[in-house]
């Protein structure tokens, strides 16, 4: 409030510095004109003309003159003739006595000007003309000056009209800055500068403390946000508030929440080729709009433990289901020998050896990742316990996994679409329950297939098998692993394709580039 009230002074003080500088120049303009139109009067009166070619001649001249100055307003006349001797002036005892001054020197050349003299009671503006006989040739010269008003003359001058002025603009000025302060202050919620400064800088403080990286932008996506966690986490340095979010990080898909306007939460993405955990939420205000803010987690060093653990685990689930297996054989072997027929025992337990050396090395050769093959013993274990016979193309090959796409992945992707296969089953009455498997890849694509003969999909059921929390295994099924595998082919710019028939199984195909956007 104190700052209006300066600025209106202030304003109002500079105000009048202009309009008396203006009125002094007019003054002086003024002068300038009465002082030449004077000194022309003078010029050309025959008793001035007469009086300067006699000796004494301003006895008689210097009364007429000083006439002339009090008609006309002006500060002083001096007339001299061409000796320079002073036949009028204000100081009567110069009078008579030859002038010195050398501003004068062109008037004696018959030249017409004005010129500026400072004196001690101020500036003056002088005007010269020469006087000339009837010939026409120059016998004198007129000197006309006039005082220029000083600054604080001209204020004695205008104090009542400026004290008006000054009062007035005074009033309405201070009233419009009361009235514009308060309506700031409202639409600040009563706060004072100070205040507002010190909630903003609590506020940038408050987000580059959070241990999560927040990143706002507004509905032009422009960064309005961008704290130091989200730095640290996308590995990048400056100053990225006024910038336009996608030149400064291309995958943060901020903008779909800006285009969309629906938030997304907990959801894992990639940008700049680290694994994020991602809540995205419009901000609105007033039912509009306005931009979107998110909060990223580092899950990188994460998802790399989970996928340690998962191909850990994996191998746990193998070695637990062929313990079964193996005791299962082992007692049919101790049967076979307590029965007297050690042949067939023998024979047995070399049958055995050799289906599982079989298994394990096709998988160690074909699969070069530890977790897949794992995951995919512990499921040909798995099927053999349900009686199900999970059969891997011997075509099948995989060493890179494609972009955007890594190990935990793959397992909860495969993971999930044996697991379907092996409930396709449980309501079905077939006698040769088998799923064949098959993992293709070639520099351009990688392909995966998983086919059953179980149950199949009714027709209605596929446009929401991939949907949220959708299931027709009503007493365990949870929804979420197609829609799991669904997330994970966006992610990986992938394709599904879904066979299926009443009865007669089911056949789901998923394709990858393995470079992005190759499909």
């Amino acid at each position: 409030m104190l700052l209006s009230y300066i600025v209106v002074i202030f304003s109002l003080l500079m105000g009048g510095i202009v309009i008396i500088s203006s009125i002094q120049q007019n003054e002086e303009k003024e002068l300038r004109i009465r002082s030449m139109n004077t000194a022309r009067t003078v010029a050309e009166l025959t008793d001035v003309r007469n009086a300067i070619q006699e000796p004494q001649g301003w006895e008689s001249l210097d009364p007429i003159i000083e006439e002339i100055s009090v008609i006309n307003g002006t500060d002083y006349i001096v007339v001299m003739n061409m000796e320079r001797i002073r036949y009028s002036h204000p100081v009567k005892e110069r009078i008579g006595k030859v002038s010195q001054g050398e501003d004068e020197k062109a008037a004696f050349a018959e030249h017409i000007y004005f010129s500026k003299a400072e004196g001690e009671i101020g500036t003056f503006i002088r005007a010269f003309v020469p006087i000339k006989d009837a010939e026409l040739n120059q016998i004198g010269v007129v000197v006309v000056g006039n005082k220029i008003p000083a600054f604080l003359d001209i204020m004695m001058n205008v104090s009542k009209d400026i004290l008006f002025i000054v009062v007035l603009t005074l009033l309405f000025g201070l009233l419009g800055s009361i009235l514009l302060a308060n309506h700031i202050k409202k639409q600040m919620f009563q706060l004072e500068p100070y205040e507002i400064k010190r909630m903003h800088e609590e506020r940038i403080a408050t987000f580059h403390a959070m241990n999560e990286g927040v990143i706002a932008i507004d509905n032009k996506e422009i960064v309005t946000v961008f704290n130091d966690k989200a730095k640290k986490i996308f590995n990048v340095k400056g100053k990225f508030v006024g910038q336009p979010i996608r030149t400064v990080l291309a995958d943060t898909r901020l903008p779909e929440i800006v285009e969309r306007d629906q938030a997304v939460y907990n959801e894992v993405i990639q940008v700049s080729g680290k694994v994020i955990l991602s809540t995205r939420v419009p901000i609105h205000k007033d039912d509009e709009l306005i931009g979107a803010v998110a909060i990223f987690q580092d899950r990188t060093d994460v998802a790399k433990l989970a996928e340690e653990l998962t191909g850990v685990k994996n191998f746990v689930e193998a070695l637990r289901v062929q313990s079964h297996e193996h005791m299962n054989k082992l007692h049919t072997i101790a049967g076979l020998i307590q029965l007297g027929k050690p042949e067939k025992a023998l024979q047995l337990a070399f049958e055995i050896s050799e289906e599982q050396e079989g298994v394990t090395k096709f998988l160690h050769e074909k699969i070069k990742n530890d977790a897949l093959a794992g995951l995919l013993l512990s499921k040909v274990g798995r099927g053999k316990e349900l009686g199900i016979s999970v059969e891997i193309d011997k075509n099948s090959f995989f060493s890179t996994f494609p972009n955007q796409l890594d190990q935990h992945d793959f397992v909860v992707l495969l993971g999930n679409l044996i697991e379907n296969a092996f409930g396709a089953f449980e309501q079905v009455g077939v006698e040769d329950k088998k799923i064949e498997l098959s993992i293709e890849q070639n520099e351009n694509v990688c392909a995966l297939l998983v086919e059953d003969n179980g149950a199949g999909i009714e027709e209605a059921y596929l446009p929401r098998i991939f949907d949220k929390g959708f299931t027709m295994n009503k007493s365990e099924g949870t929804g979420y692993g197609l829609f799991l595998v669904k997330q994970i082919v966006e992610k990986g710019n992938g394709c599904i394709e879904v066979s299926t028939d009443k009865g007669g199984g089911t056949s789901i195909l998923i394709t990858f580039p393995m470079e992005m956007g190759a499909i």
